[in-house]
């Protein structure tokens, strides 16, 4: 019987809030960043809910059960991520494999003891001219200046480690 008495409490103002704050929360969850979209969708749906009560008791007990099934959808939502059973209509069916035309990282191993020169410092991050390719490399957290011939010690993925090489001088081109 509340809810037939609230329906007949609507205004166009009520109906107006509530439709922007699910438009925005609908762009809240289409667009990565802060989440002010999904802020101001909420505080716009508890405007509402404020709106259409009659009291302001009975606005704070909507707004606290709004509250409370928000939190239990998030719940829901939550267990299902962590079990790893996603629904299918949230899941990326297609895959990214060769036969459709994407490549993964070229493995780099081979570079593993080649030589080469800083063409910017290192500090730790920066490049080297590697038998004329130009690579993005890293130390292990020392500097070197410009000009210096390092030697790759490691490769992970598209991470290329060097270390400056002591014993050849910096003659190479």
């Amino acid at each position: 019987m509340v809810f037939v008495e609230l329906l007949s409490n609507i205004s166009v103002w009520s109906v107006v809030l509530f439709v922007v704050g699910m438009i925005l929360i609908v762009i809240e969850l289409n667009i990565p960043g802060f989440g002010i979209f999904g802020v101001l969708g909420i505080i716009a749906l508890v405007i509402d809910i404020f709106i259409t009560a009659k009291t302001f008791a009975q606005g704070m007990i909507m707004t606290a059960v709004f509250f409370v099934i928000i939190a239990i959808l998030l719940a829901v939502l939550a267990s299902f991520v962590s079990k790893g059973r996603i629904p299918k209509g949230l899941m990326l069916k297609e895959s990214t494999s060769a036969e459709l035309g994407f490549s993964s990282t070229e493995d780099m191993k081979y570079l593993i003891g080649k030589t080469g020169k800083v063409v910017s410092i290192l500090r730790p991050v920066g490049s080297v001219d590697l038998d004329g390719v130009k690579l993005d490399v890293i130390t292990r957290g020392e500097y070197i200046s410009k000009d210096a011939v390092v030697e790759v010690i490691e490769v992970e993925g598209n991470r290329i480690v060097v270390k400056e090489k002591q014993d050849i001088k910096s003659e190479i081109t």
